[in-house]
């Protein structure tokens, strides 16, 4: 079992920078792919990036390519979303999830999830 707890929403402008903490609980941490989906009010949760156990490989949606980028510290037992040139449209709350798979981006393919925290870009 594992428990993933997101943090360092906030209100930003446009054009700004943010960072995201994922903090997992438990000694299995580096056995899991790590994830970070988006949602906004009506629509479905959105894939964006992972990383895989190592941290070694990333992959992410072409929406967010080249301005996110996902790293981890298995020794810390956290996953961070850095993310930057920020724009309205990245307004949602963020959550990181687990999954035993790299690469699946389906929201059913994770086993785990955190609680979501806000992020919202001020145009």
């Amino acid at each position: 079992q594992m428990q993933l707890v997101e943090s360092g929403g906030g209100l930003v402008q446009a054009g700004d920078s943010l960072r995201l903490s994922c903090a997992a609980s438990g000694r299995t941490f580096s056995s899991y792919s790590m994830a970070w989906f988006r949602q906004t009010p009506g629509k479905e949760r959105e894939f964006l990036g992972c990383i895989s156990r190592s941290g070694y490989s990333t992959y992410f949606v072409h929406s967010v390519e080249g301005r996110f980028t996902i790293s981890r510290d298995n020794a810390k037992n956290t996953v961070i979303l850095q993310m930057s040139s920020l724009n309205a449209e990245d307004t949602a709350v963020y959550y990181c999830a687990a999954s035993r798979y790299y690469g699946v981006t389906a929201v059913n393919e994770y086993d785990y999830w955190g609680q979501g925290t806000q992020v919202t870009v001020s145009s």
